[in-house]
Formats: C-alpha cells, sequence, structure tokens
C-alpha cells in the first residue's frame, strides 16, 4: 500500500477544512481503498454563525460524493452538539435520522450529511478517514470448518490497535454500537476500527496522522494476504466468444428489467480466469464483498445465460425476504447487474455507460477479494438477510433516486457515421444529450478523441468502404454497450463541381463506394445489432436536397443519395416484419461545416449578389439552418414522436423553392 503524503503539497492546503479535502483525494486515489463514492471522511471544528458564535462543527462527506474528486464544498458542516445529543437516543428511525442530520446542518442548501456523521461526531479524534479497504474486507469475509474466521485473523493482525465491531447496518445503530463498545475496547495503541463485513476506519489528531494509519494498516493486511493468500496475476488468456451472441443476452437482460440496459463486457486474463474458475458457479453465489455494493451489482451475479432462471430465483429472494419487512416493499427490477460467463469474462450491466464501468470496476475487485478469501479458508460474505435490508433500505435507495429521472435514450446506443465534423459530430452530441451512449465512426483519426474521455463515447477510426472495417466497428460497439439501437448513417462526400461530360469513371466509383456501397454494408451487417435492440431498431438517414431538386455539376452525389434514399426506402419495407424503422433527412445549405469555410461563404454570396448571411438564409422562411438543427431532428426521429413513422422522407432546408 503505497503512501501518497507528500509534506510540500500538503502545506499549501492551510485551513483544517483544505487538509481534510487533500487528504481525502488521497484515499480516493487508490481504488484498493475506495470505489466510485465509497468510503467517508471528517474533521471536527468550528463554525461562526449569523451572530458571530463560535459553533463546535463536524465536516463530513455529504452523501454521494466521491472521495476521488471532492471538493471543500461537498463537506457538510452539521452541529456537533446535535450530533452527540442524537447519540443519546435510545432508538432513532432511518426517517427521522436523515431529517435531525438535515435539520443539524449549518447550511440548508448543502448535501445530505453522510449517515455515518453521528458516528463520526463520536470518534474522539479531529480527523477520520473511513474505507473500504479490499485488504481488509477480504480477511474479514472468511472462514471455514477448520480455519480461523475474519475477527480472529483480524485481532490476531492487529490487537489492540483497532477497535472490531460487528456488522450493523450503518446508521443510527451502528453508531449506538459505537458509543458502547468504543470506550471498552480503546487502548492507548488504538489507532483505527474495523467492521467487519464493511471496512476500516483510521483517527489522528491531523490529516496525516490519519492518513498515514490508514495506509499502515491496510499495507499491514495486504502483506498478511501476499503472505497467506497470495494470487498470481493473470495473463495470456483469449476469450472464446462470439460477439453475435451479446445483443441478444442484452435483449434478454432488458426484457427482465423493463428497460433498456447497455452491457460492458471485459475479456481480460483476469476477468477469464475467474469466470473459468472450476468452482466459480459456487464462490460467486456467496455475496458481494461489503454491503454497499449491493445497490450496483445486487447480491448476486448471474452465471452463465440463463436470465430467466435468475430472475425467479430474484423474485423468490424478495419474497421470502420481504415479508420481515416493516413496510409494505415494491420489488426491484428483477434484471442481473453482473454476468459471468465462461466465454465472455465478466460482462457489467446498467442504464448508463458510467453505470456499468462502475459495476465492472467492483466486481473486479469483488472476483480478487473472493478469491484470497478461498485461499484463506473460505470466502463467506454477509447473510442474505442483512444484505437484503441493505438492498431495500430507504437511504441507500435514495443515493439512486437523486438522479432523478432516466432520460430519453437511457440504456440505448447509437451509432454515428461521419461523426468528426458538421452534422455527424452534432448528431454524437445531441444523442449524448438525450442519455445514449454513442459510437461516432469517421475516416479522420480526431473523432477518437473530440468528445473527451467519457464512458458514454467511443470515437472510432475506420473506413467505411471496407467491410472488414465495418465488422470490427460493430464488434467494438457490441463489446463495449452490448448492441445497437440507433443508427445514423451521414457519412459520404460532395466532391467538385463536375459536369457529366467531364466526370471520370474513377471519381463517380469513389462516390458510390462511400456515399452508397458503404451505407449498403453498414446496414447489411448492422441488421442483427438492430433487429436484437430492446425498444426496436432505428435507423436515420442524412440524405441531400439533392435528391427531390438536383442540381448540375452534381451528378455523382445526386444519383448516390437518390440511390442511397432507394436503398432506404426498400429496407423500410423489408425491415418493417423486425419493427426496425427506417427515415430520412434531406437537408441543404448547412454552412457550419468543414467544406465551407469563410472565403468560401463569401465567393458563393458574392456569385448571387448577397451577403454572407442573406446567402446563409436565402430559403422561404429566410432562416439558417445549422449542423445542430439537423442534428436534433435526427435524434427526434429516433424517439417516440416517430415511433409510428417508417419510410418517411423530410427536408430540412428552411424551405427550398424547388423542392417545395
Amino acid at each position: 500500500m503505497e503512501n501518497l503524503w507528500n509534506d510540500t503539497e500538503a502545506s499549501k492546503h492551510k485551513d483544517i477544512l483544505a487538509q481534510r479535502v487533500h487528504s481525502s483525494r488521497l484515499l480516493g486515489a487508490n481504488t484498493d481503498l475506495v470505489l466510485h463514492g465509497g468510503g467517508n471522511t471528517s474533521v471536527k471544528g468550528v463554525s461562526r454563525n449569523i451572530f458571530g458564535e463560535e459553533v463546535e462543527t463536524l465536516f463530513v462527506k455529504g452523501s454521494g460524493s466521491d472521495l476521488a474528486t471532492i471538493e471543500a464544498k461537498d463537506f457538510v458542516a452539521v452541529r456537533m452538539d446535535a450530533m452527540l445529543k442524537l447519540s443519546r437516543l435510545e432508538k432513532l428511525s432511518d426517517i427521522d435520522m436523515a431529517r435531525e442530520l438535515k435539520l443539524a446542518s449549518l447550511d440548508p442548501n448543502a448535501p445530505a450529511p453522510s449517515v455515518e456523521a453521528i458516528l463520526h461526531a463520536l470518534i474522539p479524534h479531529r480527523f477520520v478517514d473511513h474505507t473500504h479497504a479490499d485488504a481488509i474486507v477480504a480477511i474479514t469475509n472468511t472462514g471455514g470448518t477448520n480455519t480461523p474466521d475474519g475477527e480472529a485473523r483480524i485481532r490476531e493482525l492487529f490487537g489492540d490497535e483497532v477497535i472490531v465491531l460487528p456488522y450493523v447496518m450503518p446508521g443510527f445503530d451502528l453508531a449506538k454500537l459505537c458509543a458502547e463498545v468504543f470506550p471498552k475496547q480503546v487502548t492507548p495503541r488504538t489507532v483505527g476500527m474495523v467492521l467487519m463485513n464493511h471496512g476500516i476506519f483510521s483517527f489522528g489528531d491531523n490529516a496525516k496522522q490519519a492518513y498515514d494509519r490508514m495506509i499502515d494498516l491496510v499495507g499491514r493486511a495486504e502483506d498478511y494476504l501476499n503472505k497467506n493468500a497470495p494470487l498470481v496475476p493473470a495473463s495470456g488468456i483469449e476469450p472464446s466468444a462470439n460477439w453475435s451472441a451479446l445483443p441478444e443476452l442484452r435483449k434478454k437482460v432488458s426484457a427482465a428489467a423493463g428497460f433498456p440496459l447497455l452491457l460492458r463486457s471485459n475479456s481480460g486474463s483476469a476477468a477469464l480466469a475467474f469466470a473459468r474458475h472450476p468452482d466459480c458457479a459456487k464462490i460467486s453465489q456467496r455475496g458481494p464483498a461489503t454491503p454497499d455494493h449491493i445497490i450496483r451489482t445486487k447480491r448476486l451475479p448471474l452465471f452463465g445465460r440463463d436470465v430467466g432462471a435468475y430472475v425467479q430465483a430474484y423474485k423468490d429472494y424478495f419474497a421470502k425476504n420481504s415479508k420481515s419487512a416493516r413496510a409494505p416493499l415494491t420489488m426491484l427490477d428483477p434484471a442481473p447487474r453482473v454476468i459471468l460467463d465462461p466465454e465472455f469474462g465478466l460482462i457489467a450491466g446498467g442504464r448508463s455507460a458510467r453505470d456499468t464501468q462502475i459495476v465492472e470496476d467492483i466486481y473486479l475487485h469483488t472476483q480478487d477479494i473472493i478469491l484470497r478469501g478461498e485461499k484463506l479458508g473460505g470466502y463467506r460474505a454477509l447473510g442474505e438477510a442483512d444484505l437484503f435490508n441493505m438492498e431495500y433500505w430507504d437511504l441507500e435507495q435514495a443515493k439512486l433516486k437523486k438522479a432523478g429521472a432516466p432520460k430519453a435514450f437511457a440504456g440505448e446506443v447509437a451509432l454515428v457515421t461521419g461523426a468528426a465534423s458538421g452534422i455527424g459530430r452534432a448528431c454524437v452530441q445531441s444523442f449524448l444529450d438525450r442519455g445514449a451512449a454513442v459510437v461516432g465512426v469517421d475516416v479522420n483519426p480526431a473523432v477518437e478523441s473530440l468528445h473527451g474521455a467519457r464512458a458514454d463515447y467511443l470515437g472510432v477510426a475506420a473506413d467505411l468502404t471496407s467491410p472488414e472495417a465495418i465488422k470490427g466497428l460493430l464488434e467494438q460497439t457490441v463489446r463495449r454497450f452490448g448492441g445497437l439501437d440507433m443508427l445514423v448513417l451521414n457519412a459520404g462526400i460532395f466532391p467538385g463541381g463536375r459536369k457529366i461530360e467531364a466526370l471520370s469513371d474513377d471519381e463517380w466509383r469513389r462516390v458510390m463506394a462511400i456515399n452508397l456501397d458503404a451505407n449498403l454494408a453498414m446496414m447489411r451487417e448492422a441488421h442483427p445489432l438492430l433487429k436484437a435492440a430492446p425498444r426496436y431498431g432505428r435507423v436515420v438517414v442524412i440524405g441531400s436536397k439533392n435528391v427531390p431538386a438536383p442540381g448540375p455539376g452534381a451528378a455523382a452525389y445526386s444519383a448516390s443519395k437518390a440511390a442511397l434514399t432507394q436503398l432506404a426506402r426498400v429496407a423500410a419495407l423489408e425491415w418493417g416484419a423486425d419493427a426496425i424503422r427506417i427515415n430520412l433527412l434531406h437537408p441543404n445549405a448547412v454552412f457550419d461545416t468543414a467544406i465551407w469555410t469563410e472565403e468560401v461563404l463569401a465567393q458563393r454570396a458574392a456569385h448571387y449578389g448577397m451577403t454572407v448571411d442573406e446567402y446563409k438564409r436565402n430559403n422561404v422562411l429566410h432562416e439558417e439552418v445549422s449542423s445542430r438543427d439537423v442534428a436534433e431532428l435526427t435524434a427526434e426521429m429516433c424517439g417516440v414522436l416517430f415511433a409510428k413513422i417508417t419510410g418517411a422522407q423530410l427536408p430540412i432546408d428552411g424551405g427550398n423553392d424547388r423542392v417545395i
């Protein structure tokens, strides 16, 4: 466990909250300590109210914040006296606790304080750090018939340097247990606290001391595991999957969920080694590494591809455990979020690309914890009832509900060709804005990084006149997102004006190859994926005003777009049986693209005796048509408003008198 503390860097952070932010980010930078919003940190200090009075204050991480990126505003200031007073109550429901924590906040606009705020207040140290360190959880989650259980191993490893608490649901009950046990177990040597099946706390009088103690305790746990449960990293394992099967699997999982889900596959050696472990079907079904993960991963993964059996097992699990609930519960969707398959490796499901990435990250850590636990005598997770209580805990569910209603294309995948500039680039953004995961393809390599490093965008540089490139592109799409729902055929070229008598065979073939043949190949190869789309496939073809109103000097371009239009019309007839709808847009005079430089615009405007602005608005409505205008309509054609329309052709040109 590497200690990242740097005195020079730390000295730049003067006040206690800045120091708290700094050391929290150091913890968050290590995924072996916390993952995606896990863990908690706090610091005790003083605030001044509007009367200038000093108020003893606990600055605690706000619920849902991520330690890796946390800022000062993400820490909630709550009154210490209120926290300590709450800890002396005999009982406090979750709902009442959440309300009281909010009332104790000094800023009513701050996020909800962590549910562990009372516990942090009770620990008599200024800085308190809490992580779900893999090494600690791997040790606590063990126990076999003839081997020491996790608690015995923790006590053997740390002695009186840590207090050990059995698993209790986070919140008031855990705080009450701490208030009872802490004074009895604490010694002058105590620097931390281990929560069985949950994680570890460290504390100190300053940020460095608390951080150093966390790194030391977890580092010793890692050394213990490396000695007693070493793992040899897997390498050189090749996948054996037929990737065309993944969209059908996604369709079944989405049907079980009741809404589209993305599937992100990981066929790395570590994932394949675990999925092919001879006991994977058994050891993977013992539960998550820590209960906090259950709202992301569900209690168990699906081993294999029998989605129906998984759904029935989940329904049985709900029926069994909901009987003891204090109030009636509504069952969550029963679809798996983790799938382990010997051919695919690890498949992570989610309503967004970020969700799938989080699930994948969590389970890659979980599988190592399971393997370590097996080497220590047997991996043993928390019991089913406790896990159910966490999955259906009001306060945990609130974290998911904070995201609000899903966007229109949440869980769906769009592929846009010609995505490096102009209409294609704008289309990518329009689909991203509606919650889709998007694959942008272009012959220009710039497409790979146009939208930055984000989980919901995959940029692929490819020449679509190559059938092999198309197949490779679609495989990348399937492996990253699980399938394809929406296809935008936008790629094309507009060669310089040339009359028919001067048009060479080579230029004619080049235009046809890109504007027509490549789109035929893309449609043909994408058809099985679109057919398997959970909400049925949609295709939007970007045609041209030249289809209904061609002009001189554009024979190859006009003919190619007319042929593409006819191809799309035939596809609409043929693919209707598969509930795939295909519609066309015919834009004209879209000037915010690479081919329309200021110089070219000025020349064309002068040719017609117009200003540049007049030239841009030279249509019936006198409106300029932008790439974004076309992109927005393209996205809408894939939405609910066009759900019962196929084979339609719409001009988007401000009104062209020749078309009208």
